[in-house]
């Protein structure tokens, strides 16, 4: 009887794998930043270590992408979990003796950087190992399994960093990623050695230029459009990833294991808004036009602005946190929505031979725009003293202007697709 190829052996392989090591992964990412902010109590600090960590991860994608082409990826996938499992029990076994700043910073940036070259190699194994008709339902369930892991992770992260502290969590990701890295090597993924071809720096810098050049001279419709992505990640993102953990930490006057715990609950609900929003995107896809982008946009800054006006105007600290998850949870919804149909758009106004790089161009270029939000943002909530309301209510203001602002581009869109 002929099988789906998406269900092959060696696939669900891969998603097994990705699920152990996105959750280790992840409750590590979410353990340490907090543990360093509990024993800093300096929000600056907490957001310029995320920032600085979020770098290399940008940088390393487009380098990974490269590698996942020219080597196994079921070789690259085994020595990046088993490297990460040794990161982290080194972690473990220097805490205490230097330092914690320096040893969590170097850290985060050294996880940060091997996620960005072990998620290409994964994205790249999903055409080889599904059939060509089911490469979208493929990368919807590792993207799936991605959100699915970020949310259960925070969640778990949250409530064991409260009860149990950071060591029990880093027994968890070691094994985590020592489990998925000895599954991984069972996989069997065809690769091909490829012999080099030129200078690869030559190669990248042309195909940099050509999508660039496309972008601002033949379709300028492109770059105006990832400006208005770019400015999400920049002023709502950040706000989120930042503004929270400050918040419910530091100034909600929970105790210190409940804040923690409630401060996993909350990653939990931002990582179920990703989710809605994908589904909410795919279920809208053959009715959502551009034009409706600016009302997305709106609804971003409402989700915004109800936080702040939560934080100006009411006293109860688990009233305050409840609309604020509640706003987080929308704003993540509406902002995946919205960037779904951008990159959406981005694929159907680009020529084939030129959608991987105008897309990776742009993406790059827009996550680069996070790790300036979240050091702004922690200079912001380190200044502001008890107003932590402002940024929210600054924010918002910014999106509805540039939703109010930017109608004529995204009716422009429409008209492009559908001449």
């Amino acid at each position: 009887m002929h099988k789906n190829p998406m269900f092959s052996k060696d696939f669900i392989l891969v998603a097994i794998g990705q699920i152990i090591s996105i959750f280790g992964n992840q409750i590590v990412r979410f353990a340490l930043p907090l543990y360093l902010l509990n024993q800093t109590g300096s929000s600056v600090l907490f957001g310029t270590i995320l920032a600085v960590s979020f770098i290399p991860m940008l940088l390393l994608f487009p380098l990974g992408g490269i590698i996942a082409d020219r080597l196994n990826k079921r070789n690259i996938m085994v020595i990046l979990d088993f490297s990460t499992a040794i990161l982290i029990f080194l972690f473990y076994v220097l805490s205490g003796k230097i330092d914690i700043v320096p040893l969590v910073a170097v850290t985060m940036i050294i996880l940060y950087s091997i996620q960005g070259a072990y998620q290409p190699a994964v994205q790249a194994s999903v055409p080889i190992l599904v059939g060509a008709e089911h490469i979208m339902q493929g990368n919807s369930v590792i993207n799936l399994i991605s959100s699915l892991g970020s949310m259960v992770g925070s969640v778990l992260g949250g409530i064991l960093f409260s009860l149990v502290g950071l060591a029990p969590i880093l027994y968890v990701s070691v094994g985590c990623f020592s489990a998925s890295a000895v599954m991984e090597i069972f996989i069997h993924i065809p690769f091909e050695k490829r012999k080099p071809t030129g200078n690869i720096f030559v190669t990248g810098f042309n195909d940099l230029k050509d999508s660039f050049v496309f972008m601002f001279k033949e379709r300028p419709v492109l770059w105006k459009v990832s400006v208005i992505y770019a400015s999400v990640n920049l002023f709502l993102t950040p706000l989120i990833l930042i503004g929270f953990p400050v918040l419910i930490t530091q100034h909600l006057g929970f105790t210190s294991n409940t804040a923690n715990r409630l401060y996993g609950y909350a990653q939990g609900v931002v990582a179920a808004g990703a989710i809605s929003g994908g589904l909410l995107a795919g279920i809208l896809s053959t009715k959502l036009k551009s034009r409706a982008s600016p009302l997305i946009l709106l609804g971003c800054s409402v989700s915004v602005l109800i936080g702040g006006i939560a934080l100006r105007t009411l006293k109860g600290s688990m009233e305050i946190y409840i609309i604020l998850v509640i706003g987080g949870g929308l704003l993540t919804a509406l902002s995946t929505l919205f960037q779904i149909q951008v990159i959406t758009n981005l694929q159907i106004l680009t020529p084939k031979e030129l959608t991987g790089k105008v897309i990776s161009c742009v993406i790059c270029l827009c996550m680069c725009t996070i790790p300036l939000g979240q050091f702004l943002y922690g200079i912001v909530f380190e200044k502001i003293g008890s107003n932590t309301y402002l940024p929210f209510y600054v924010s918002g203001l910014l999106m509805i202007g540039i939703g109010v602002f930017t109608r004529r581009i995204f009716y422009g869109i429409d008209q492009l697709i559908e001449g």
